[in-house]
């Protein structure tokens, strides 16, 4: 009984994580989005707090696992479009390999 018990915990510590997950995406989008440079800080300080959350609720989900059931539990997945829309630094376009001829 036990068990199922910590069971139902955990997963509803992991539906927490993903909510404020989610949440701290959202800040971070809206702060690369704004021009306001006081409300890009506020947005992402914001962002900051839910890491901050997520971090210590995926703690206490690890320590209440059994050792057992421990899987490394994924991070939410990172869209190559953001990465890539989101950069502000110029691009480098690198050759596939480099050869030592003169």
């Amino acid at each position: 009984m036990q068990n199922k018990k910590n069971q139902s915990s955990v997963g509803l510590m992991i539906q927490r994580c993903h909510k404020w997950r989610q949440k701290r995406k959202q800040y971070m989008d809206q702060a690369r989005q704004t021009t306001d440079e006081v409300e890009r800080e506020r947005l992402m300080q914001a962002a900051e707090h839910y890491g901050r959350i997520v971090s210590a609720e995926q703690g206490k989900i690890d320590s209440t696992r059994d050792p057992k059931d421990k899987m490394p539990v994924p991070e939410e997945s990172v869209d190559v479009t953001d990465i890539i829309d989101s950069s502000d630094e110029e691009e480098t376009n690198f050759p596939d390999f480099i050869t030592n001829e003169k």
